[in-house]
């Protein structure tokens, strides 16, 4: 029995390094079969050049330009309202009619005023006589006081009662032009050329001070408003002393720009957003333009003569700066520092380039300053060895 057992315990042990001796082994063995020929015969560390696409700066003017959205705005809009209390008689104008200023539009009820005007008249003409009879008078008396047979003290009572009358007269006149006043107030004309809004009465209503009769916008020119971001204000102001600052503005169911032009710059900047209010002007003689509408704004503050131009995906920023990579005459991946000057879709004009270098567009990603680099041949010239090569197959 003993000997059984102690069989037992032998073969496991047996077992057990047999398994061992395997698992330490076979790793090996794996590693050598995969050696020089698995392995692509290169040692360690070693890397092979990477594949990019470089396309070379361009040299072109290129316009700065600002670009906002932007609210048509109405230089002037009036709100009328009646200057007294009266009925209206007649509404001369429709809503939505264009008028000119100085045109009728709304007649009120004008008995009570042209009854003032009336007695107002006969009133001055009644001082009128009673100050030429005083006149008549005092040059009466003083012929007879030339002869002496008027007293000085007479001529002097006469001469007060004249110059009393005389300022009775002026001052009927003045109330005279008062109703004539209060009389025009029933015949409400269009203080500017516009564009009549809703109409809130009707012939026989009755209207006060605080009644809205209808509102008269002024559409041609008209006005967008907008703003601009305060690191623009400088070479915003740059370019209006300059000139006219030229501003386009665009609809979002239109590709066809309206023309206009710069017309003011707000005296402060928005502390809290850190942007400047500006307007601009457009003849609106075509109404496309309408107030409160939304429209998307554009104007040229400058021009980069002949800058150079390269595509937005090269540049490259991190902590040590902004730079693109290029290819050096051995074959390797250059840093070239640049300074962005201005963006403008896929394009940036920059600096710090002479203008003939090759610039690495795509596979940066995998570059290190040094790193040998393959230039990647035209899609183009691709395609036609592919063709070659299958009509030899």
């Amino acid at each position: 029995m003993k000997k059984k057992t102690l069989a037992i315990v032998v073969g496991l042990a047996v077992a057990i390094g047999g398994g061992a001796w395997i698992a330490t082994k076979e790793p090996a063995g794996q590693g050598a079969a995969q050696g020089p020929g698995g392995g692509g015969g290169k040692g360690k560390g070693e890397q092979g050049p990477t594949t990019v696409n470089v396309v070379k700066p361009l040299r072109q003017d290129v316009p700065v330009e600002l670009s906002a959205n932007g609210t048509v705005s109405p230089i002037s809009t009036v709100d009328l309202h009646p200057q007294t209390t009266s009925t209206i008689v007649k509404v001369h104008v429709q809503e939505g009619q264009f008028v000119k200023q100085g045109e009728l539009m709304f007649s009120l009820d004008a008995r009570t005023e042209a009854a003032n005007v009336e007695k107002a008249d006969a009133q001055v003409a009644k001082d009128r006589a009673a100050l030429a009879d005083l006149e008549r008078q005092y040059k009466r008396a003083q012929e007879l006081r030339a002869q002496n047979f008027l007293a000085q003290s007479a001529v002097d009572t006469l001469k007060s009662q004249v110059e009393s009358a005389r300022a009775v007269l002026e001052a009927d006149i003045a109330a005279a032009r008062a109703s004539k006043v209060d009389q025009s107030f029933t015949q409400i004309r269009s203080p500017l050329t516009g564009r009549v809004g809703a109409i809130n009465v009707y012939p026989g209503s009755l209207v006060q001070l605080s009644t809205s009769l209808t509102t008269v916008t002024q559409l041609n020119p008209i006005n967008v408003a907008f703003t601009v971001p305060e690191s623009s204000l400088a070479a915003l102001l740059d370019a209006q002393r300059a000139g006219k600052v030229a501003v386009q503005a665009l609809q979002n169911n239109s590709d066809k720009p309206i023309n206009g032009q710069l017309s003011f710059i707000d005296n402060t900047v928005d502390p809290v957003a850190g942007v400047i209010r500006v307007k601009a002007q457009f003849d609106n003689a075509d109404t496309r333009l309408w107030p409160g509408q939304y429209v998307n704004t554009r104007l040229t503050v400058n021009t980069l003569n002949d800058a150079l131009v390269v595509p937005q995906n090269a540049i490259i920023t991190n902590t040590k700066g902004t730079f693109v990579y290029t290819v050096a005459p051995d074959q390797t991946a250059k840093v070239s520092n640049v300074k962005r000057l201005h963006g403008f879709g896929a394009m940036v004009a920059v600096t710090g380039l002479n203008g003939d270098e090759q610039i690495i567009v795509e596979g940066k990603q995998n570059l290190r300053p040094g790193g040998k680099i393959r230039i990647a041949e035209p899609a183009v010239a691709q395609s036609g060895k592919g063709n070659k090569k299958g009509k030899q197959e």
